[in-house]
C-alpha cells in the first residue's frame, strides 16, 4: 500500500508534508547552521562545535505512535514487536511506540520505505538537535517553560495526565519548526554510535560512527528530570536495548 501525500501551506514559512493512511506527518526542517552542544553540561556534550545544514529534509513531526508503527510492522503481527510492543499500549494508538531497539527501529524503517516508496532513516544526531533548536535559544524544544512544551518528571500531576506514562502525541506546545515532544514523553534513538565526546565530529552533520556497540537518545522522557530533557543532553545504550523509556521518529530524505 503506497501512501498518498498532501502539500499543505502554514502561516510560517515552513513547509509541512502531512502522509495519510498511518504514516508518519513529517515536517521540512530547511537549511541552516547551528553552534552544536554545550560547554556547561555533562563531558560528552562538550565541545560546542559549528555546523553547516547544506540540504532541508523533512522530520517526523511527533514520534512514531504505536498506530504508526502496527501499520507498517503489520506482516509480522504475530511476533512481539509486529503487534505493539509498548509497556503502556492502553495509552492508545496516538501515543509513541516504546519498548523498540534500534535494531528493531532499523526493521521498521526498511518496511516503511518499501510500503511507501519514499526514503526515510533515523536522524543524525547534529540533524536532530538542530531540529529541536529550530534557531532558537531555549533550554527545551519549544521554549524554556518545560511544562508547557514537555511530558516529563515521572510523578507530575496535570488534568489530563498523572506523569506515570507516556502521553498522547502533540499535546504540548510545537517548537517553531512545529516539531513535538523532543523534549520528554520518549527517549529517541539516532543513527550515530556513542562518542564520549564531540572532538573529531563530523563537520557536515552526517551520522557519527564507530566502532563502539552502542547508539545514542536524545530527548529524554516521560520520567526523568529537567535536566536530561536539555537541548544538549545525550543518553547511550546498546542496539538490542529495549525501554519502556525509549522510542524513535523518523527523518525522510527530501530530492
Amino acid at each position: 500500500m503506497v501512501c498518498r501525500q498532501r502539500l499543505l501551506e502554514l502561516m510560517r514559512p515552513v513547509k509541512s508534508f502531512t502522509i495519510v493512511l498511518k504514516c508518519p506527518d513529517v515536517v521540512v526542517i530547511p537549511e541552516g547552521e547551528f553552534d552544536m552542544g554545550s560547554n556547561d553540561g555533562d563531558a560528552d556534550e562538550s565541545p560546542v562545535h559549528h555546523l553547516l545544514i547544506k540540504k532541508s529534509f523533512a522530520l517526523g513531526r511527533t514520534e512514531v505512535t504505536q498506530l504508526q508503527w502496527r501499520a507498517v510492522m503489520q506482516d509480522q503481527s504475530r511476533s512481539i514487536i509486529g503487534n505493539d510492543p509498548s509497556y503502556f499500549s492502553s495509552c492508545g494508538e496516538d501515543c509513541p511506540v516504546e519498548q523498540v531497539s534500534w535494531n528493531e527501529v532499523k526493521i521498521f524503517i526498511q518496511k516503511l520505505n518499501v510500503k511507501t516508496r519514499k526514503q526515510y532513516r533515523l536522524p543524525s544526531e547534529a540533524e536532530w538537535e538542530y531540529a529541536y533548536r529550530a534557531d532558537e535559544k531555549h533550554e527545551y524544544c519549544g521554549g524554556n517553560n518545560l511544562e508547557s512544551v514537555a511530558w516529563y518528571g515521572g510523578t507530575a500531576d496535570t488534568a489530563d495526565h498523572d506523569g506515570k506514562a507516556t502521553a498522547h502525541v502533540a499535546g504540548k506546545r510545537a517548537n517553531a519548526f512545529g516539531l513535538y515532544d523532543m523534549s520528554g514523553n520518549v527517549w529517541e534513538w539516532v543513527e550515530d554510535s556513542y562518542h564520549d565526546n564531540y572532538r573529531g565530529a563530523p563537520k557536515n552533520a552526517r551520522a557519527w560512527q564507530s566502532d563502539d556497540k552502542r547508539r545514542v537518545l536524545r530527548g529524554g522522557s516521560w520520567f526523568n528530570n529537567p535536566r536530561l530533557l536539555r537541548v544538549s543532553s545525550r543518553h547511550k545504550a546498546a542496539p538490542n536495548f529495549r525501554s519502556k523509556f525509549v522510542g524513535f521518529r523518523v527523518l525522510r530524505v527530501l530530492n
